[in-house]
């Protein structure tokens, strides 16, 4: 009778990895094939290496239950391996106290508040803001950002009309500054932006916003410094690092002998479940992965068969099936640059199954466009076959930008900076690079910008240098001006939904002129055609004829070269048009618009 009721009361181990806390105490699980012996020691034992054994239940998985572990306590695995004794962090651990720290066994509860039925937006009403926490509204030069901080400036955001925030790897990485790429601990959240409740609370704070937080994760590699998961229970075969990766040529990226093993079903179910704990535990809205063709091959490349890997490529197809089953309106997004339309096709038909990708055949000839000083170098075609790309034909299983955190460093800067280095406020960097954002906020796809982008920030991205937000005072107007492309790209006024819809036709691309028109289109008509007019010179064409889709009114909805924006933007010219039946660029209509340099204009029919 009393050896019933002692089994009645010992706590039942819990299922899942890592610490699982529970009424009666913590479960602590671990994969660790290759371990004679493994314990599990910390605060709830006085740090006594051999109190806790943990009791191998087969497949090279150890676990235990331990009644004293509570939220808060700090702790450490110790594998014995023949004659090594070695001591981990906990790979599951959501939280540490730091890339070479202890494990904490985390309070997953959290108060969630009136977020609970939070909704992201539809991918085609998306504008995206990527963010970098260190240096977003970091205190100064010397302090990275936190998650705290970067709520301040979320109602900034939300008046800007940004209604997702892509967020740049925010994983434990080796000290306090990174950009991220570089995880040693995929399930921590980084201790100095504020941890797992920081970043929860991040999530809360812009769902109240109605902005949708898109992470960025790393799946390519992980580490490669401060790695724990290397010869992680002490196996490994020559110079591999053991049971999370590749043990031979395969382990080769451009950022160390780190890939993780793709095929090993033990490695696949911890990706997957790190992909899968970002929207279950933390409510992110999607995924942008990293670099992804170097998790399809080990050189990153196309056509490329010998170095193919195909349990990466079916890896990405798994996980982006089981976030559609979650959530199909969650967008995940590759960043694979190789313009490979199968990495967004449906796993169905044999793609990776992603819903969107970066795309770089827009962004490459977009930026080489707006920064070439010379006008009679301005290639129009280029730009009208970016417009026109598209993936699986679908305009939206793209997302367009002339700035991203690659794009304003490595060797490149801000698109103000390139147009003309250490001048990036001048005139002609601050016309050229917004004539860029008229292109990335009206051309098919999800559009993008980058911190900083708005108030043209200079120079190029570093993670220790921070955003410079006097800038933003000091140009508040070219702040409106992106505001209000962004409210006509999401359509808030209710008169250019055509540049939420599939469609697009390039009808005007003069070679010498460097005038290009452009018609978007959802269902098309009144409130819903949008046409939009760039001249990509330094002069002014008071009257300059282009074909429209429809005559009558055409309302000047956006002039990039409007006063309001800019005290240096002199000789308005701009306004509504009237256009007349007579076909012209091959549209049933015509009308003369008026341009100013460097300019870009968007017309619409009133609806109704």
């Amino acid at each position: 009778m009393f050896k019933a009721l002692s089994r009645a009361l010992k706590p039942k181990m819990k299922p899942g990895m890592g610490p699982v806390s529970h009424e009666k105490g913590t479960t602590f699980r671990v994969w660790a094939p290759n371990a004679q012996k493994v314990y599990v020691t910390g605060d709830f034992n006085k740090w006594d290496e051999d109190a806790n054994p943990l009791t191998h239940e087969g497949d090279g998985y150890w676990a235990t239950d331990v009644g004293k572990a509570k939220p808060g306590d700090e702790y450490k695995f110790i594998f014995v391996n023949g004659n090594q004794k070695l001591y981990r962090i906990d790979p599951y651990a959501r939280q540490v106290t730091g890339s070479v720290g202890n494990s904490v066994v985390h309070n997953p509860d959290f108060d969630w508040g009136d977020t609970e039925g939070f909704q992201s937006p539809n991918w085609n009403e998306l504008v995206i803001y990527e963010v970098h926490i260190g240096t977003f509204n970091a205190p100064d030069d010397d302090r990275p950002g936190t998650f705290r901080r970067a709520i301040q400036k979320f109602s900034y955001l939300r008046e800007l009309g940004i209604n997702a925030v892509q967020v740049m790897p925010p994983m434990e990485f080796p000290g306090g500054r990174s950009w991220g790429y570089n995880p040693s601990l995929p399930f921590a959240v980084e201790s100095d932006y504020g941890g797992q409740r920081g970043f929860k609370e991040f999530v809360r704070a812009a769902h109240k916003q109605g902005i949708a937080v898109i992470l960025d994760v790393v799946y390519n590699h992980l580490g490669p410094g401060d790695l724990d998961l290397w010869r992680f229970d002490g196996w490994s075969e020559g110079d591999g690092g053991g049971i999370y990766f590749y043990n031979d040529h395969r382990s080769l990226t451009p950022w160390g002998h780190t890939r993780p093993d793709y095929g090993r079903p033990e490695v696949r179910q911890f990706l997957r479940d790190n992909a899968l704990m970002w929207l279950h535990e933390y409510r992110v809205d999607g995924l942008r992965w990293d670099a992804t063709a170097y998790i399809r091959n080990i050189n990153g490349n196309d056509n490329d068969p010998a170095g193919d890997i195909p349990e990466g490529w079916n890896l990405m197809q798994w996980i982006n099936e089981e976030v559609r089953e979650f959530a199909p309106n969650h967008l995940t997004i590759a960043e694979d640059l190789k313009g490979n339309e199968w990495v967004v096709k449906d796993t169905g038909a044999g793609g990776a199954g992603f819903g969107s990708q970066w795309d770089p055949n827009f962004v490459h000839p977009v930026r080489t466009a707006i920064i070439t000083n010379d006008d009679a170098f301005r290639d129009l075609d280029s730009v009208r076959n970016a417009l026109n790309y598209r993936y699986d034909g679908d305009a939206f299983k793209r997302v367009v930008y002339t700035e991203s955190h690659d794009e304003v460093a490595n060797g490149k800067a801000r698109v103000p900076e390139e147009i003309w280095p250490g001048n990036s406020h001048h005139w002609f960097a601050k016309k050229r690079s917004t004539m860029g954002a008229v292109l990335v906020m009206t051309a098919p796809g999800i559009p993008m910008i980058f911190q900083g982008q708005e108030f043209l920030q200079d120079k190029w991205f570093t993670d220790t240098e921070a955003l410079d937000w006097d800038r933003a005072k000091e140009l508040e107007s070219i702040i409106y001006l992106y505001r209000d492309l962004i409210h006509l790209r999401r359509n808030l006024q209710g008169v250019t939904r055509g540049l939420t819809g599939q469609h697009v036709h390039v009808y005007h691309a003069h070679p010498t002129e460097k005038v290009l028109a452009f018609h978007r289109w959802h269902d098309g008509g009144p409130g819903d055609s949008t046409v939009v007019v760039l001249n990509m010179t330094n002069r002014t064409l008071p009257s300059y004829t282009i074909g429209f889709p429809a005559e009558g009114h055409w309302a000047l909805r956006f002039d990039s070269h409007a006063s309001v924006y800019s005290p240096d933007y002199e000789g308005q010219v701009s306004g509504d048009v009237t256009a007349e039946p007579g076909e012209y660029d091959g549209q049933p209509a015509h009308a003369n618009v008026a341009l100013g340099p460097y300019s870009g204009l968007i017309f619409s029919q009133n609806p109704g």
